[in-house]
C-alpha cells in the first residue's frame, strides 16, 4: 500500500539523501510533500524526474500524511512532531529531540525492528556514532552476550553540518597558504588537527556525544547492563565516521567466526586483509549504505574480548538511510500503525 510521505527539513544534507534514497529504494508513496521553513518554502526541488515545491512546516502541513520523516535540529523536532501526531502521521524522527523518551522506540533496523510495533506516533532514529556501532555489535551479541564495549570514535567534519565541511575546506586551505581562518562550528581549528571532544562536558566528565554512545546502546538492546567507555573524536576526514571497537563477551569469540559472523550480518561488510592493506577507511566506504568491518583480532589483555575497525557513511547509514529504512517497515510490516485507506 503506498504512502503519503512529507520529509521535513528536505532542503538540509541529510534531507536531501532522504529524497534521493526514496527514489532508488522505490519506496512505495503516495504524495510526496516537502517540508521547510519560510527561508526555503517556495523552493522547486527535482524528485522522482519531476519538480515540487517546498512547502512551509506548520500544523496543516501534515494533512492526510502516513509518514513523516525528519532531519531537523531538536527544537524543531520537539515543535512539529505533536502536529504530525495530532494528524494521523507517524514521525521518524532524525534528532535527539526523542530518542531517550520510554515511550519512544529508539530502532535500527537490523538490530531491533521489533521496537516499532511499540511506538505511539514517533520512531526514533539514533545517533550517527551509535548506529554503526550496535549494527556491528548485533552479530556479535547473538553469538555470545555483551558485557563491555571500549569504544574511540574518529568522527567526520560533516557529523557538524554544513559548516562543519567548510571549516574544514577553508581552514586547510588557509592552513596551507598560513593565512588566517575563523571557522563557525569546532572550538578549535580542525585543519592538521585532532579534538578529543564533541558536545558537551557532562558531570562524569564525558561529553553529551560520549553519554549518547552509552544511553542509546542499552535502550537499542534492552539492556542497561551492557557497559560502554566511549571517547568521541572530531578529525579533519569529510565524510564517514570511523570507530576503534573492543567487545568483551560471554564467552571467547575467535576472530574466525567474528568473520563468518560478521558476514552473515545484514547491513555488514567484511573488509579484513590487514596484510595486503585491505581494510575500511572513509574514502572506500563514502556514498556507501553498509557498515564495514575489519582488523579483526583478539585483545590481548582479555581472553573473551575481541578488536576491530569500523567505518560507515554518517550521512546514509548513520542518518539518511536508517531514517528511510524505519520508514520502510511501517509502509510495508506488521508493524505499521499509520493510518491506511484500507
Amino acid at each position: 500500500m503506498n504512502k503519503n510521505i512529507a520529509i521535513v527539513g528536505a532542503t538540509g544534507a541529510v534531507g536531501t539523501l532522504v529524497r534521493e534514497l526514496l527514489v532508488e529504494r522505490n519506496f512505495p508513496y503516495g504524495e510526496i510533500r516537502f517540508l521547510a521553513s519560510e527561508k526555503s518554502a517556495g523552493k522547486e526541488l527535482e524528485f522522482d524526474g519531476r519538480m515540487v515545491t517546498v512547502e512551509l512546516l506548520c500544523p496543516t502541513a501534515f494533512d492526510g500524511i502516513d509518514i513523516a520523516i525528519g532531519s531537523t535540529p531538536d527544537d524543531v523536532a520537539r515543535e512539529f512532531t505533536p502536529w504530525a501526531v495530532q494528524a494521523g502521521a507517524v514521525v521518524v524522527d532524525e534528532s535527539a529531540a526523542h530518542r531517550m523518551l520510554p515511550e519512544v522506540p529508539l530502532v535500527v533496523p537490523e538490530v531491533n525492528p521489533g521496537a516499532i510495533a511499540e511506538h505511539q506516533g514517533i520512531i526514533a532514529s539514533p545517533n550517527c556514532s551509535t548506529t554503526q556501532m550496535v549494527l556491528a555489535m548485533k552479530p556479535i551479541h547473538d553469538v555470545s552476550p555483551i558485557r563491555r564495549v571500549v569504544v574511540t570514535t574518529y568522527q567526520a567534519t560533516s557529523g557538524a553540518g554544513v559548516q562543519g565541511s567548510a571549516d574544514l575546506e577553508n581552514g586547510t586551505r588557509a592552513a596551507l597558504e598560513e593565512a588566517e581562518w575563523e571557522g563557525g562550528v569546532f572550538q578549535h581549528p580542525i585543519a592538521f588537527n585532532v579534538i578529543p571532544q564533541i558536545g558537551s562536558v557532562q558531570e562524569n566528565g564525558y561529553t553529551s556525544e560520549e553519554m549518547k554512545m552509552v544511553l542509546e546502546t542499552r535502550k537499542i538492546f534492552a539492556d542497561d547492563a551492557i557497559e560502554v567507555c566511549p571517547t568521541c573524536v572530531r578529525v579533519p576526514v569529510r565524510n564517514c565516521h570511523s570507530e576503534s571497537i573492543l567487545l568483551e563477551t560471554d564467552h571467547p569469540i575467535t576472530p574466525q567466526q567474528a568473520r563468518e559472523v560478521f558476514a552473515a550480518a545484514p547491513g555488514i561488510q567484511v573488509m579484513d586483509d590487514p596484510g595486503d592493506g585491505i581494510y575500511p577507511m572513509p574514502l572506500n566506504c563514502d556514498d556507501l549504505d553498509d557498515v564495514f568491518v575489519g582488523r579483526i583480532r583478539r585483545d590481548l589483555s582479555c581472553k573473551n574480548s575481541l578488536a576491530f575497525w569500523c567505518v560507515s557513511d554518517n550521512l546514509r547509514k548513520g542518518a539518511a538511510t536508517n531514517a528511510v529504512q524505519i520508514a520502510e517497515l511501517l509502509a510495508s510490516s506488521e508493524f505499521s500503525k499509520c493510518r491506511s485507506s484500507n
